[in-house]
């Protein structure tokens, strides 16, 4: 049997044909017709008036914050419970990121804790520079309380959606919030240009400033003229033929991904000790990954156990993030919460998710698993 993967690219003929088109109109830099259909293409999903292709989502949260005012000394509030790509722009840009709790009912950053934090920091005359919320795994963050909060407070509102295009909160679309929304690309996603992101936001300023800075710093002569030190962040054109042909299939994705977690559900909600993510009731999921969390008192084996027997059907699975003040690079740093999403860590197992995964392959995910609660 061959090995099911959490979340592999799903790429076809079509993704073939474009890239080839791209390939002979001999546009492989990274700017081209590819680049600005995408760039239009995903602001429109995202319901916004400008987007920037970028080489990563990494790049596009970098500058996001840059242009939001980040810089150092300052801090930034976001979620532990993340990937460390969320932190790691805060650091490159000599600022220091300030970890706050999940919430239970969302595994997303808790509003009760930012508005507490807010008002701490305006008492003592130091506001952080930025609030960055992410919707993870697919499931939005609270922005509703988030964007009061923060413009309240006068801190801009950052959106990492790198997990959840296709996703929307209250009939608004991933992307669409803060100051800025990002997206990643990378080949896990449920939709790939290989390696890319994008940059989403309502200001066509600062969109023009971030495709400036992306492209060098770059000024308008006929030779390379440079005011300022920029970077090379701008994503191909091969990629981007790439990324139209993978848009155009994402509805057609997050369906197939709901019925897989769909099924998962039928299958395994009933088991002692099996809980699954929430769903919130203000929007809708693209279903990028299902996860569960497994209590081993009442299921008779721990996560890890889980996902050793997974991995021995050569099977891949993966625990949730590792909340980011638990890890070694910032020991040290605190946490602001009881510590809901170090608890979420400890029992939370990522399941395959893939858009094409079969139901026979479902179905052995679910037998190794129901397995073990027998163990």
């Amino acid at each position: 049997m061959t090995r099911i993967y959490l979340s592999p690219p799903e790429v076809g003929e079509e993704e073939r044909r474009v890239l080839l088109d791209a390939f002979d109109s001999n546009w492989i830099a990274p700017v081209g017709p590819d680049v600005d259909a995408f760039e239009r293409e995903v602001a429109e999903r995202a319901g916004v008036e400008n987007a920037v292709a970028l080489s990563s989502g990494t790049a596009a949260l970098h500058l996001s914050l840059l242009l939001a005012g980040v810089g150092p000394g300052d801090e930034v509030l976001l979620p532990s419970f993340t990937f460390i790509a969320t932190a790691a722009p805060v650091i490159h840009l000599g600022a220091t990121p300030v970890f706050i709790d999940c919430s239970t009912a969302s595994w997303n950053l808790d509003p009760a804790l930012v508005e507490e934090t807010l008002t701490r920091r305006a008492a003592a005359g130091r506001l952080p520079a930025a609030v960055i919320a992410v919707d993870l795994y697919g499931e939005t963050a609270d922005y509703r309380e988030l964007e009061t909060l923060c413009d309240r407070f006068g801190v801009p509102l950052v959106e990492d959606a790198a997990e959840a295009i296709g996703s929307t909160n209250r009939g608004r679309p991933a992307g669409s919030f803060g100051v800025a929304g990002v997206f990643s690309f990378n080949g896990n996603k449920i939709i790939t240009t290989s390696g890319g992101g994008m940059l989403t936001t309502s200001s066509s300023a600062l969109a023009e400033r971030a495709r400036y800075l992306a492209s060098h710093a770059r000024e308008p002569f006929p030779h390379y003229e440079h005011r300022s030190v920029g970077y090379n962040y701008r994503l191909s054109n091969l990629l981007a033929a790439l990324g139209r042909a993978q848009l155009r299939g994402l509805d057609n994705r997050i369906e197939r991904r709901k019925r897989i977690d769909a099924a998962y559900s039928a299958a395994l909600a009933g088991l002692p000790g099996i809980a699954f993510m929430p769903s919130t009731v203000a929007g809708t999921s693209n279903n990028w990954l299902t996860c569960i969390l497994i209590d081993p008192e009442e299921f008779g084996a721990d996560r890890e156990q889980v996902r050793v027997a997974l991995e021995s059907a050569d099977i891949e699975s993966r625990p949730t993030w590792k909340p980011l003040h638990l890890q070694p690079v910032f020991a040290g740093a605190g946490l602001i919460g009881p510590g809901h999403c170090a608890r979420i860590f400890d029992a939370g197992l990522c399941l395959p998710t893939g858009s094409a995964l079969s139901q026979a392959d479902q179905a052995r995910v679910v037998e190794i698993i129901q397995t073990q609660g027998r163990a």
